[in-house]
């Protein structure tokens, strides 16, 4: 029905159901706009904070990266989506559920017999990965079709949806260069730097849908995970060169330790390092005492059995309880006592190449920075560790966070076009744009947001926004490749961070 509107029948494109909060509203918006309107254009944006009320967060998050948009238009909007089973449905429901007969029987039927049921509208986006600051447009929805002007503003609920992949890309992106920074400032070099922050959040989102669609987002800037469910999405809806974009090594969980009993957790210890020998192997070493693990277990009791292990296949001691800073300090410094530590050529700690430590217990992008400056201020190289992150990777986010707005800005009535916005006396932040919009990039490398059409200007260059989808059909993609290499920290985000 068109209460699930974007719902997919097994018998058309693809699986899937949505149900959207906000669309019952829109149900009556077409009764509501001014008599004759043929054009409704809106757009999306991470609106910039006009004022300071993000003084008191240690992240500003003043860049998004753009990720998701292709997965939605693939997944809800392509094809053949409106039938008349679905129109039936949705007229009985919407009867019942308003009380009235509001539904828009009549437009949905000349979309079902015009359009075969497709969408007549136009979508614009910028490349997918592309990173733009904040209150820049991201992408625009207008109706190809006077008589379906309502349809603009239907679609935005699915649409605004973008805004989870687009966040957690964006707070892992922070993430990758707090940890560039701090690898460079403690090793001199980048290696092993997509590795360095593994998603744990398989267990802690709130759907299936979630855990696919967010995963992929992490792994626009990494490449560890043990959310397989990313994988799936990546490789469905945006294509690798590789055979698969994400990674992880056999792991020990509480259960496969606590089972051999609290007397014999040297025995799961050293059973499951030897089911293992060729590759990295991460053993959760908390179960009892962490630091008796460390010192006897790890230190003295296995340490032979340890230095067999080669540099492609070390242990990994996973801690995960306590606080995060000081469990890591501690374990770096018992595990440095008990194993030839080097200095490298920037004069920071490391341990030997076969074991290494991985911090999977209250990691956040503010915890995450005080273990990093706290491991650095103590002299220990960034060499020697790597971070799982779960809800706080995939979950414990917000349409909030980034300010993600769909807006109306232009619509053509009587045949004239307005351009239109909102201005809040009370919050200025929620002003919005005017007109047909346009992104450039000018000379020095600065993002650009044209408002009233002036994008149309030979002067202005080229307008980012492409066109991506057109009347049901998905006109231009971009491979999982492509949106890494846009999304990638480029050489003057480096040195900023270095300064």
């Amino acid at each position: 029905m068109l209460l699930n509107f974007f719902q997919k029948k097994k018998k058309h494109n693809n699986g899937g159901l949505v149900k959207h909060q906000s669309i019952q509203s829109r149900v009556t918006h077409y009764k509501q706009y001014p008599p004759n309107t043929s054009k409704m254009y809106s757009y999306f944006e991470c609106r910039e904070k006009r004022t300071d009320s993000t003084k008191s967060r240690k992240v500003k998050y003043d860049q998004t990266v753009f990720y998701g948009l292709q997965y939605i238009l693939h997944k809800y909007l392509k094809g053949k989506v409106v039938t008349p089973e679905k129109i039936q449905e949705a007229k009985e429901v919407y009867r019942e559920h308003f009380q009235d007969d509001v539904f828009n029987e009549k437009g949905w039927n000349y979309i079902l017999e015009k359009y075969d049921g497709h969408l007549p509208i136009e979508i614009k986006a910028v490349p997918e990965g592309s990173v733009i600051p904040r209150g820049n447009v991201l992408f625009t929805v207008e109706n190809t079709d006077p008589e379906c002007y309502w349809l603009t503003n239907w679609v935005e609920t699915i649409l605004v949806q973008i805004w989870y992949p687009i966040t957690v890309a964006t707070n892992s992106r922070e993430q990758k260069k707090i940890l560039a920074k701090y690898l460079l400032e403690t090793s001199g070099s980048l290696e092993g730097l997509e590795y360095k922050l593994h998603d744990f959040g398989y267990r802690g989102v709130s759907s299936q849908e979630t855990a696919g669609i967010g995963a992929s987002a992490h792994l626009v800037n990494f490449k560890g995970t043990d959310t397989v469910a990313g994988i799936g999405v990546i490789k469905k809806y945006y294509g690798t060169k590789d055979p698969v974009p994400g990674f992880s090594v056999p792991a020990a969980e509480h259960s496969t330790i606590t089972a051999w009993g609290k007397d014999h957790e040297k025995d799961a210890f050293e059973h499951i390092v030897k089911q293992f020998p060729n590759v990295p192997v991460s053993i959760v070493s908390d179960s009892y005492d962490i630091y008796n693990a460390c010192e006897k277990i790890w230190g003295e009791d296995l340490r032979a059995l340890i230095e067999t292990r080669s540099a492609d296949a070390p242990l990994v001691i996973r801690p995960d309880s306590g606080n995060p800073l000081d469990t890591v300090l501690k374990v770096l410094e018992i595990l440095g006592k008990k194993f030839p530590v080097q200095e490298n050529s920037k004069g920071y700690k490391v341990l030997p190449p076969y074991i290494r430590v991985i911090q999977g217990d209250g990691v956040d992008i503010n915890t995450l920075q005080e273990i990093v400056e706290g491991m650095k201020q103590h002299r220990w190289s960034i060499e020697n560790i790597a971070f799982g992150s779960g809800g706080a990777l995939l979950q414990k986010l917000t349409r909030d966070l980034l300010n993600c707005s769909f807006k109306c800005s232009y619509v053509v009535t009587n045949g004239l076009g307005v351009n239109v916005f909102k201005d809040p006396v009370a919050d200025p932040n929620k002003r919005s744009k005017k007109g047909r919009l346009s992104l450039h990039r000018k000379a020095n490398g600065d993002f650009v947001t044209l408002e009233e059409g002036k994008g149309d200007l030979e002067e202005c260059g080229e307008d980012l926004l492409h066109t991506v989808f057109y009347n049901g059909e998905i006109v231009k993609t971009y491979t999982f490749d492509d949106v890494r290499d846009n999304a990638k920290l480029k050489e003057g985000e480096l040195e900023e961070l270095l300064h």
